[in-house]
């Protein structure tokens, strides 16, 4: 894959006494010295939305590259990899570097979508284990369902401090996303509308460093509440892997967690979907502060995968108007062979619009180092055929 360099000067953004330091290109090592290139580059991170039938666009996304605590980077690979990363070889320059790519699918009103997509990411840079203490509080003054809240992964920071190890970045994510709904509670809108979200962390592992594409070694994190979805394709076969889960009262892990609320409505609306109190789809989410208290938490479930040279081609992030009309295995098919993860992301659009997707729908395609190597037959190909044939002369096909 051949890449055009942009030599663009860093910026400082400041919200409150927070600084930030993320910015929109990545940094890499070369002969000469530091390379840079936007992340905004279609042949480096490929997007496509598209509002669809909709009246209004509730999908947004974000990327940039932030500047992470090092330590925290060197403990999380430590205890979620089993992996000794030295981040003292690789430089100051990188030793602080992930590049985070988000997706966020609103309801209710795009005020919480909007909000995720200017400020989780700077959040997820800016947070700080000290913070941690003030947040319980907050949390515990929900109420209800977190009446009994004893911190989960923040447990070991909620009375204090000092003397206490670092976050990792499962403790990081966690922090931000309750940051972002503490945020919201300011808002009038957010108490009535929400917005799912997947957040990925690609952290090179490489030395010298190298650019997410091209990395021998990533550690990759994703944090994730709702239903979007983010998906990885090997390089042996194409066959995808999922990062996610849906976050549906009616899956079974989400029924076991909320089993303490069925006093509360879980009802199945005229086209057979559940809404947890007669309303949510998903009860994991950003927002919807009228529901917190019913045990819709902003608590991401994450993991983190190590992702090994050329055995996966890419990771593609899509939000429910894609994935309730495509299948995974569709998904990673429709990106082979394409020259970019710009036309990658536009076919999977495409073929969703085809299928009858009747929501705001957002494909965003992320090349790794086995871009353009998989192995063995496009196994969907026929049935992407059949497929389209069946949708010739629907309603959605007319309006196209």
């Amino acid at each position: 894959m051949a890449f055009g360099f942009s030599h663009v000067l860093p910026r400082t953004h400041c919200a409150g006494s927070a600084k930030r330091l993320y910015h929109d290109y990545v940094r890499f090592a070369t002969p000469s010295g530091i390379g840079r290139l936007p992340l905004s580059s279609p042949k480096v991170i490929g997007v496509a939305s598209s509002r669809g039938p909709r009246r209004s666009q509730e999908d947004f996304y974000a990327f940039s590259t932030l500047s992470l605590n090092p330590e925290e980077l060197q403990l999380h690979v430590k205890k979620k990899l089993g992996i000794d990363w030295d981040y003292r070889k690789v430089g100051d320059a990188f030793s602080r570097q992930v590049v985070f790519v988000g997706i966020y699918d609103g309801h209710g009103g795009s005020a919480v979508s909007q909000s995720l997509r200017q400020e989780l990411h700077g959040y997820f840079e800016s947070v700080n284990k000290s913070d941690i203490p003030e947040m319980y509080q907050w949390i515990k003054e929900l109420g209800g369902y977190f009446k009994r809240f004893t911190g989960g992964v923040l447990a070991p920071w909620i009375h204090g401090t000092e003397g206490t190890p670092e976050m990792d970045l499962e403790a990081r994510a966690t922090l931000a996303f309750f940051e972002v709904d503490r945020h919201l509670s300011m808002d009038s809108d957010a108490k009535k509308s929400g917005a799912t979200a997947s957040a990925a962390i690609l952290h090179s592992l490489d030395s010298p460093a190298t650019p997410f594409f091209a990395s021998e070694r990533i550690a990759l994190t994703v944090a994730h509440v709702g239903d979007t979805l983010v998906l990885l394709c090997s390089t042996d076969g194409g066959k995808p892997y999922a990062m996610t889960d849906i976050h549906h009262a009616d899956h079974r892990n989400e029924a076991i967690r909320l089993r303490r609320m069925r006093g509360h409505a879980l009802m199945t609306d005229s086209f057979g979907d559940v809404r947890w109190m007669g309303a949510l789809a998903n009860t994991r989410g950003l927002g919807d502060l009228n529901y917190k208290q019913y045990g819709v938490t902003p608590e991401p479930e994450v993991r983190t995968k190590l992702l090994n040279g050329t055995e996966w081609a890419y990771m593609i992030l899509v939000s429910d108007g894609v994935s309730d009309v495509v299948s995974n295995d569709e998904i990673v098919d429709l990106a082979r062979d394409a020259p970019t993860p710009k036309h990658a992301a536009d076919k999977i659009l495409d073929y969703a619009e085809e299928m009858g997707s009747d929501d705001n729908a957002t494909a965003l395609v992320v090349p790794l180092a086995g871009w353009d190597k998989i192995q063995g037959p496009d196994r969907t190909k026929e049935l992407r055929k059949y497929r389209r044939e069946q949708a010739v002369g629907t309603e959605r096909h007319h309006r196209m």
